[in-house]
């Protein structure tokens, strides 16, 4: 985190998101004063609380991508939930509570598959001793059932045969050096994917299996097979042993207690659709809005969320809050939480010029991503300058009309624009199409004019 200043995190950031400079800029001086604080002597850094992020613009302008990449450079477990997902108590819907058991989950498979490729190397030659193990097994044994075939008297092994059984295993070790007996099939024991008893235990109680006690779950476990006999390619076994020894090197407490730091230390939370719980009156299927926000509160304040995992204090998490605004304001949210969202950002419409930026600049660029979708079934696709113009046109003109969901529009219409090829690809095989702007507005001209036309189609 030292090298990533605010300059070089919004720097990352331009390479997704076009525009929202003001945004991107105060995700990058909160998530550099989290650093800051972590510098600090223990009872100061006690003291400085994170700057939580409420970001006000429309949908599709790149509110959510702002906070899913930013946690991606700085490498932080991050959620994303939606407040309309959350009731006050006595009413239908989930706990706010369990979006920290979320961002928990994730932190705990993020730091897992860290420590999984940390130890790959080593799993992968254990594995490779595992395999040749039962490789050799296998094969003694199929001598040994021909050898009881013609005698019935087993013979301990002779010096020949010592040597055999090491020539065989020396080779055997030369072929999965080379990859030379991937497709030869081998018997191993694996784990059980699926547990059966837990299937029938939810689909009797409506109880889901992560919502038992840990307890009941491991006794329920233990009361099945734990592994099962599989034939498979040399190949397959070699992955699935790889996995159980990197499993086996992984300290898995160790990895729970360092998430559970993670979270509580680095952990970004992005709260959408925020503004769908203000109330529009005192009735009506709306009046738990104002219970969520009051919900939503202590867990933004600070307070102590219990996981099956352990308590986990939420105080220095981030929280980026976002909603379009349209029919509330801000200071509609009831004052205690506006006053937990200090910072407070508006991202812009986007328009013609910033559409066309975003079809093609960005690295994951929309053109770019159907191209090389389409270059897997052979087929070459060339937008013309003056087609990606009339597609930024059409998606800032149809989004003026209608309802203006930003970039998303961008997806609708190019899927529009491509969809007889993408359909007709596989049986295409190799070719090459040009879409220029007659191709375009061929197939999106008369929706993009005829306004019924755009609101069921685009």
């Amino acid at each position: 985190m030292t090298e990533l200043t605010p300059k070089a995190i919004v720097a990352e950031l331009d390479r997704y998101v076009i525009g929202q400079t003001a945004a991107k800029r105060a995700v990058a001086v909160a998530l550099r004063t989290r650093w800051r604080r972590r510098q600090l002597d223990e009872d100061m850094r006690d003291e400085v609380q994170p700057r939580n992020i409420l970001m006000v613009g429309p949908t599709g302008v790149g509110k959510t991508e702002i906070a899913r990449r930013v946690s991606k450079i700085v490498k932080a477990p991050f959620v994303k939930v939606e407040a309309t997902k959350f009731t006050e108590t006595g009413y239908v819907g989930r706990d706010v509570e369990s979006m920290i058991r979320d961002l928990v989950e994730t932190s705990i498979a993020m730091l897992h598959k860290e420590r999984m490729d940390a130890v790959n190397a080593e799993a992968s030659k254990a594995a490779v001793q595992r395999l040749i193990d039962l490789l050799v097994e296998q094969m003694d044994s199929s001598i040994e059932a021909d050898a009881t075939d013609m005698s019935e008297d087993a013979q301990p092994l002779t010096p020949a045969a010592k040597r055999r059984r090491t020539r065989r295993r020396n080779k055997l070790i030369e072929q999965l050096g080379t990859n030379a007996i991937e497709d030869q099939t081998v018997v191993i024991d694996v784990a059980q994917d699926d547990d059966p008893m837990m299937m029938p235990f939810e689909i009797i109680t409506g109880v889901a299996p992560d919502e038992l006690p840990d307890t009941l779950r491991e006794i329920m476990r233990a009361s099945g097979p734990p592994r099962v006999r599989r034939t498979v390619s040399v190949a397959e076994a070699r992955r699935i042993l790889t996995h159980e020894e990197a499993e086996r090197l992984v300290d898995i407490d160790s990895v729970i207690d360092e998430a559970l730091k993670r979270v509580e230390e680095s952990g970004v939370v992005f709260i959408d659709e925020i503004d769908k719980t203000i109330n529009d009156g005192d009735y009506g299927p709306d009046v738990s809005g104002e219970g969520v926000q009051r919900d939503l509160l202590p867990i933004i304040e600070g307070s102590v969320v219990a996981t099956r995992y352990g308590p986990v204090r939420t105080d220095h998490i981030l929280f980026v809050a976002a909603g379009s605004f349209s029919s509330h304001r801000p200071s509609d949210l009831i004052p205690e939480l506006q006053g937990r969202f200090p910072i407070r950002v508006e991202l812009d419409s986007l328009e013609e010029d910033d559409l066309y930026e975003i079809l093609t600049a960005p690295d994951n660029a929309l053109a770019r991503q159907a191209t090389a979708l389409l270059a897997t079934e052979g087929v070459q696709i060339e937008f013309s300058e003056d087609a990606l113009h009339e597609i930024a046109r059409v998606a800032a003109e149809v989004n003026a009309r209608t309802e203006d969901i930003g970039a998303r529009r961008l997806q609708t219409i190019v899927e529009r624009v491509l969809e007889d090829v993408s359909f007709e690809a596989p049986e295409n095989g190799e070719s090459r199409v040009v879409i220029d702007v007659a191709y375009v507005t061929e197939r999106v001209g008369d929706i993009a004019t005829d306004d019924d036309l755009s609101n069921a189609i685009l």
